[in-house]
């Protein structure tokens, strides 16, 4: 039987978050959800119900409040999910630079300060932790109108990468880079449910991901089957993107 474990999901009440925590529900652990206001309705699986702390993670204070209220309420915790972040479309060009600096701020710094603050648990604890780092195929190829927000999610995969090395062997650093995602926030990004499936066609799987996808992919990366997982990043992308250069040519169409 699993053991239950004390999982914190940053951003864990909607979206891709909210697919976390209900996958981390499912396998039986307790979820702590956080966010700058209390959702209207909490992640829920079979009756069980995650738990919300409120915390803006960008205020470095607030941040430092939040894991001294699990210290005091759990008395550990087992793995956090730094999921909080995100970026509205902006032309890098027409973008100002206090606008740059609050995307970074939310999708680098403040979990750079979360995953600090987590290590600074974990390490005193006999089975240490697991910091998983939900970061994004932006940082792997052109974001274009999130220019700002690839770079950070760039970052992250840096910082998984280093921080696995400075805070092993108890604490286990990973990052899962989804792709397309379908949420209650596609339509901002998309357009219609034409456009959306429109989207969604050009995936090799011939669907966007689930939050529930990336939800399993957590689960697993922070289980004790993925033990020997530490510094690497899981792309869940559906195959990615097809080439443009093969619509554009003139043969080989097959």
């Amino acid at each position: 039987m699993t053991q239950t474990r004390i999982v914190l999901v940053t951003g864990g009440a909607k979206g891709v978050g909210r697919g976390i925590s209900e996958r981390f529900l499912a396998a039986g652990h307790t979820v702590l959800v956080c966010g700058r206001e209390a959702p209207t309705q909490l992640p829920q699986v079979d009756g069980r119900s995650a738990v919300f702390m409120a915390c803006d993670v960008r205020d470095a204070a607030a941040v430092d409040a939040l894991f001294a209220g699990i210290a005091a309420q759990y008395g550990r915790l087992d793995v956090l999910v730094n999921n909080a972040g995100g970026a509205p479309f902006a032309l890098a060009d027409k973008a100002s630079p206090r606008f740059h600096e609050k995307i970074i701020a939310l999708n680098l710094l403040a979990p750079l300060h979360l995953a600090q603050k987590a290590n600074a648990l974990m390490q005193q604890q006999t089975s240490g932790g697991v910091i998983v780092f939900v970061a994004s195929i932006s940082a792997l190829r052109p974001s274009p109108g999130t220019a700002a927000y690839g770079a950070a999610k760039a970052g992250i995969l840096s910082l998984t990468q280093s921080l696995a090395v400075e805070w092993a062997p108890k604490v286990r650093v990973v990052a899962v880079s989804p792709g397309l995602v379908r949420t209650e926030q596609s339509s901002l990004h998309y357009g219609d449910d034409d456009g959306i499936a429109a989207v969604a066609a050009t995936v090799p799987m011939q669907r966007m991901a689930e939050p529930s996808d990336i939800g399993d992919a957590c689960v697993w990366l922070s289980s004790p089957a993925a033990s020997y997982a530490s510094g690497t990043n899981l792309v869940l992308h559906g195959g990615g993107e097809r080439p443009a250069f093969l619509a554009a040519a003139a043969v080989n169409k097959g």
